[in-house]
């Protein structure tokens, strides 16, 4: 119902616009890539991780209670017969290190010989000098010097090996979990548009065919219900067209004959037909599938703190490894080499990255789990460390900044006539229509009290408004001519009211800021972000919006692949982009911005391709979610200071640096101490994110 006329013409048959029509759309095989295929970080599927990280944990447990038993209660395991400990301990963490961290050997083993060092490259070397040292002091310790030896043999690390083997799985599989869903977000765009269309032959009969079956110049009909299958330009009759799901607006558009529709679309009302123009991969739907497609692809992968720090720390702790056992080798007198494999191991042990590999993910598991409690659901991590830093904020206006529906904000009745029953008369004429509009002056006058009375002869058609005879009088309602008539609302639209062919007001209806938005714009720019909204609303109706919310700027009339241009030009300007939005046009947007953010009250794909989703749709959950990610990337960046301060500072003494002048070395036995002290603070200060404000 596009009031845009208020004279009546002939019955038109109303349908209930049901999105629920015709949505089988092209699937695609969620097939499992091969198991040594790496789809992330080097390494394979988190299908194929996931047993891994099982059997790795249930192994684990054992040789940490072996391992640190005797240090919580003496005697723990004295009923264990002498070096029983070590031999169990071997035979449990093998398979931890040799098949469930066989994909970190193997992506260590490629850091190596391509000389590119990353966190695998110092994990594994650190957890394969911890294994192999303690393999060779079990099977081999009666050749070590009698002086390292102590009333329980010789000092193990197999739980470093398989405590950091099975964490840093973790962790990979969480970050697998939030990242490449791609695939999901272009079924849910594909699947808009229906498998099957009505065909009309040159003898005025129909035919169904697949949609891959339609050619250009082919006419097509669409009935009530039904999204339109191709793109084209509609014939004789006129038509309301919901297309919500391309523009995000919430008002179904009047087309009349020539004018373009689109595939994925929805027809509201009644059965007309249009001439094929676009087909296959040339439709709007296509190309905006391209899009998200193209924009994630383009997007590069976030350059880890970790990885950068370690492509220094890595090659700089190997050195001092190999100078260490190199120097004891040849400067010491008695078991020189012994002592300095000994003490380069206390050098890899000390500068294992068990902190390092904790750092990142048990910051983010936290950080996650108190999003959620505050209504921000985080689906890639690496989204938060660009919230945190990001400076710029595009908006979506409807659904967004709006409540996403049109409600009656004022009534101006003319002399002779009061509001009541303006309004009255009005929604008893609109009561049978479907039209959002219509809904919303029914709603209006039920919430005044007003008793509708029943609508007699009611007509309506696309583009021409409604009429009824309400107790004996003739009631017209259609859009009025300019949206200037009433001043207080200069965004709204206005329809126009008339008994028995005499004016007698107007009722303006427009979609309202949700109660939270102009709070929490106010706060958002108070963070540092500068604020824009962007809509293919009028110039005047966001003028008026963007003025009454205090923003920065705004973008009116922008088209679904123009917001995607609009986040690419803010980029090339050197702003960091978050795009928040709730429609199927946001999604290439959501995806080209460092951060896209959806509001879950919007559509799968707009959720598909966001980064983070606030369930409420409620703005303040996006003010929740910049102080998240703030303390989140804070939080991790404090971690890795602590996880490199315990390992920097005890590398001189592992080295034996301090022997000649002190005497001081480092036992492996208490560099693995100083590694267990730096993960557990690591830990503590990880979890005071469960109870930060937001």
């Amino acid at each position: 119902m596009d009031h845009s006329s208020s004279h009546c013409h002939a019955p038109h048959t109303a349908a209930p616009a049901a999105h629920g029509g015709h949505h089988h759309g092209m699937s695609r095989t969620d097939a499992l890539p091969a198991p040594d295929e790496p789809v992330y970080m080097g390494l394979p599927h988190e299908r194929y991780l996931r047993p891994k990280l099982y059997v790795a944990a249930a192994l684990t447990l054992p040789v940490l209670a072996l391992a640190m038993g005797e240090m919580l209660w003496p005697h723990a395991f004295s009923w264990l017969p002498p070096h029983a400990s070590g031999w169990i301990q071997l035979l449990l963490t093998t398979p931890i290190f040799f098949w469930a961290g066989a994909p970190m050997n193997r992506r260590w083993w490629k850091s190596v010989r391509d000389r590119d060092t990353n966190m695998f490259t110092l994990t594994v070397t650190g957890t394969g000098a911890a294994y192999f040292y303690s393999a060779a002091a079990v099977l081999f310790g009666a050749w070590f010097p009698a002086n390292l030896q102590s009333g329980h043999g010789l000092p193990l690390y197999f739980e470093a090996t398989a405590f950091i083997t099975t964490i840093v799985l973790l962790g990979q599989i969480i970050e697998q979990r939030t990242h490449a869903r791609t695939d999901a977000a272009i079924r849910a765009l594909m699947n808009l548009a229906p498998r099957q269309a009505q065909r009309v032959r040159a003898d005025g009969t129909e035919e169904t065919v697949p949609v891959e079956a339609l050619q250009v110049g082919d006419v097509v009909r669409v009935r009530p219900g039904e999204n339109l299958p191709v793109d084209g330009a509609l014939l004789a009759e006129a038509a309301e067209i919901d297309e919500s799901m391309l523009t995000g607006e919430p008002l179904p558009v009047t087309k009349r004959a020539g004018e373009k529709v689109h595939a994925g679309t929805l027809n509201t009302t009644g059965s007309f037909t249009f001439r094929a123009e676009r087909v296959g991969a040339d439709t709007m739907l296509a190309q905006i599938v391209r899009l998200v497609e193209q924009a994630t692809e383009s997007e590069a992968p976030i350059a880890r703190l970790a990885d950068r720090v370690s492509a220094w720390f890595v090659p700089a702790v190997l050195v001092v490894a190999g100078l260490t056992f190199l120097a004891w080798g040849l400067l010491a007198p008695v078991d020189g080499w012994l002592h300095g494999l000994l003490n380069a191991v206390a050098v890899l042990i000390i500068a294992c990255p068990c902190a390092l590999g904790l750092a990142t993910p048990v910051s983010l598991v936290t950080g996650i789990g108190r999003g959620a409690q505050a209504g921000v659901l985080v689906k890639d991590a690496a989204a938060l460390e660009r919230l945190a830093s990001a400076n710029t904020l595009l908006i979506d206006k409807t659904g967004t900044l709006t409540v996403g529906r049109p409600a009656v904000v004022a009534v101006e009745a003319y002399a002779g006539t009061s509001e009541e029953e303006l309004l009255r008369f009005a929604a008893s004429a609109e009561s049978p229509s479907e039209h959002p509009l219509a809904r919303a002056i029914v709603e209006a006058a039920r919430v005044r009290g007003l008793s509708l009375a029943e609508a007699e002869k009611f007509k309506a058609e696309a583009g021409a408004g409604v009429c009824a005879r309400i107790d004996g009088r003739l009631i017209q309602v259609g859009r009025a001519e300019s949206a200037s008539q009433v001043q207080s609302h200069p965004a709204a639209t206005l329809a126009a009211v008339s008994i028995d062919g005499r004016p007698a007001g107007l009722i303006a209806l427009e979609d309202q800021l949700k109660p939270t938005t102009a709070e929490a714009i106010a706060e958002l720019q108070r963070t540092g972000l500068r604020v824009y909204m962007v809509t293919g609303d009028r110039e005047t109706a966001a003028a008026a919006v963007a003025a009454k919310l205090g923003l920065d700027g705004f973008h009116a009339g922008v088209t679904p692949a123009g917001k995607q241009s609009l986040v690419q030009r803010h980029r090339q300007e050197g702003a960091r982009v978050i795009f928040a939005g709730d429609g199927l046009n946001d999604a290439p947007a959501l995806a080209a911005a460092d951060v896209g953010i959806a509001m879950g009250t919007g559509t799968d794909v707009a959720m598909h391709s966001a980064g983070l989703v606030l369930v409420k749709g409620d703005l303040q959950a996006l003010v929740r979610a910049v102080h998240l990610s703030r303390a989140v990337i804070g939080n991790i960046r404090q971690n890795l200071f602590w996880a490199f301060a315990y390992n920097v500072a005890g590398l001189p003494l592992a080295a034996g640096l301090f022997f000649p002048t002190f005497g001081w070395l480092l036992n492996p036995m208490f560099a693995g101490a100083a590694m267990s002290l730096s993960s557990i603070s690591v830990v503590l200060n990880a979890l005071r994110l469960r109870s930060i404000r937001l």
